[in-house]
């Protein structure tokens, strides 16, 4: 009878994917499946294991197959309804969260909310915050809904096409975005993870800048005076981006750079 440890050294995936798909099949922890990898397996255990293998061969994302990925220390539920999680996202947090660090009770909005990391991390990162979250697709606000649900942060959410939505924006202290920046001509939209996920989540169906024009553009009429702007963007549309800023109005204009020296996220803020 086959066990886990024989499974392991046979398996076509990487170590570390077979461990999580492993612990989708069995219900357990990364510590139980480690000192339980002599025990033996059912078919039944194997058959659902073979199941999941195939589809991640397949080039589905670890994360539509499990249905959740950590985000800044937290666990979110993930549909091909939206975008992956990824770890370059937590440097647009970390650009908001330092906008708003000296203010009291401050009005977040945060456009194309998708599974809601971003709008979520923020408002359970500041409570004293009034967050708004926006987005085109019914389908990617059930899923940020659930999230909230799930992780008891309080915050509003607005069906809507970037400022076009439902409800009154009203003046905000800080807007984030991490729109669809991808240029429709690029070849990995139909290659790899990206072939699964949406692609009006990727794509502006542009070049790239279509959906971040129209944020940088139309976020003065939102924010407050001082009030801050921080976007993801490409790995080589920062400065195309910051010129957006600086033709916009904003002020101290700069890029920030991810965990691997890439400028991807841009941010200004209006003359107070």
């Amino acid at each position: 009878m086959s066990t886990l440890r024989d499974v392991l050294a046979a398996s076509p995936l990487p170590r570390l994917e077979a461990h999580v798909l492993w612990r989708q099949v069995l219900g357990v922890s990364r510590a139980w499946l480690i000192a339980h990898d002599t025990d033996p397996l059912t078919a039944g255990q194997l058959a659902a294991y073979r199941a999941l293998e195939s589809r991640r061969l397949a080039g589905e994302p670890i994360a539509y197959i499990v249905g959740h990925r950590e985000f800044w220390g937290r666990d979110f539920h993930v549909t091909p309804a939206v975008l992956v999680p990824r770890p370059d996202t937590e440097v647009l947090v970390e650009c908001g969260l330092g906008a708003i660090a000296s203010l009291s009770a401050p009005r977040v909005l945060e456009l194309g909310t998708g599974s809601g990391i971003v709008a979520l991390t923020l408002a359970l990162e500041r409570p004293d915050a009034q967050v708004l979250a926006t987005d085109v697709s019914a389908a990617a606000l059930a899923v940020a809904q659930m999230n909230a649900r799930a992780l008891g942060a309080k915050l509003l959410f607005s069906l809507g096409n970037w400022y076009d939505t439902g409800l009154s924006l009203g003046t905000c202290d800080l807007i984030v975005s991490n729109p669809p920046y991808i240029d429709a001509r690029d070849a990995h939209l139909v290659q790899g993870d990206l072939r699964f996920e949406p692609s009006v989540a990727l794509t502006d169906g542009a070049d790239g800048l279509a959906a971040l024009r129209i944020i940088v553009h139309g976020a003065p009429a939102h924010l407050a005076a001082g009030g801050a702007l921080c976007v993801e963007h490409g790995w080589d549309q920062a400065a195309a981006v910051r010129g957006l800023f600086q033709s916009s109005g904003f002020v101290d204009v700069a890029s920030v750079q991810d965990l691997a020296g890439i400028e991807r996220v841009t941010w200004g803020r209006l003359p107070a």
